[in-house]
């Protein structure tokens, strides 16, 4: 049974895409920092369901918390396929923007992409197959006002996908950046009334976290054994 981890599983997206992978097959790790109640109940949902999931807690920003909590989850097998999910707003326009506003999403979304990969990749490689998925942002591409320190980090993703695919790419590893619009969850709510997703986007409605889960199940399946490298927007039609 192959392993997966999503990194930031108690989410929307995160839940959407760890029920995908135990869906397809995989024994998912759902891990969390702040919302661990959250992440059991996924797991508790999985398993319910007949899937194999385990729920794990971590700061991705400290390098030697994470370090030691997926050496204890090597110590049960590989993880061959990855989803780096966690990512954090603290939104605010630039010249009102403190130092620790930036640093703190820069920290979450890009070094902890870091600290989290560069642990599993020897393992991975070990093995001559694995998935390495990253989620971005539209944000990342178009950028957007209050978000220079969310679109700073994300887009730091796509420059770290496309170098890591190509130092993995004759290992049987791919890697690839998913970059969703706007996609139905709590957090889009206020930000995002209906009229304005009328207004922003050509298919007229938010994305589901399911339809985001099923393009990165896709890409963590042997169908997708050929994609490596790549930014793949889901966004409706927005760019």
């Amino acid at each position: 049974m192959i392993r997966a981890l999503v990194t930031g599983g108690s989410g929307t997206i995160g839940a959407a895409i760890a029920r995908a992978l135990a869906a397809a097959g995989h024994r998912v790790y759902v891990h969390t920092h702040g919302q661990p109640a959250r992440a059991e109940a996924i797991v508790a949902e999985i398993t319910a369901a007949g899937g194999s999931a385990e729920f794990v807690r971590f700061d991705i920003t400290d390098a030697a918390e994470t370090r030691d909590a997926l050496e204890r989850m090597l110590d049960a097998g590989t993880v061959q396929v990855l989803v780096n999910n966690a990512g954090i707003h603290d939104d605010a326009v630039m010249p009102g923007m403190n130092h620790d506003q930036w640093s703190r999403v820069i920290d979450v979304s890009l070094n902890g992409f870091f600290n989290v990969t560069q642990p599993l990749l020897l393992p991975m490689i070990r093995t001559r197959w694995g998935r390495i998925i990253n989620i971005s942002s539209i944000a990342a591409i178009t950028g957007n006002r209050g978000q220079a320190n969310y679109a700073a980090a994300k887009a730091g993703l796509h420059g770290a996908t496309r170098s890591l695919a190509l130092e993995l790419a004759s290992r049987g590893i791919t890697v690839n950046t998913v970059a969703p619009g706007i996609i139905d969850s709590p957090t889009i709510e206020g930000a995002f009334p209906p009229e304005a997703i009328e207004r922003l986007v050509p298919m007229k409605r938010a994305g589901r976290p399911e339809e985001v889960a099923d393009l990165v199940a896709f890409l963590a399946s042997d169908c997708a054994g050929y994609i490596s490298g790549q930014l793949v927007s889901i966004n409706g039609g927005m760019i």
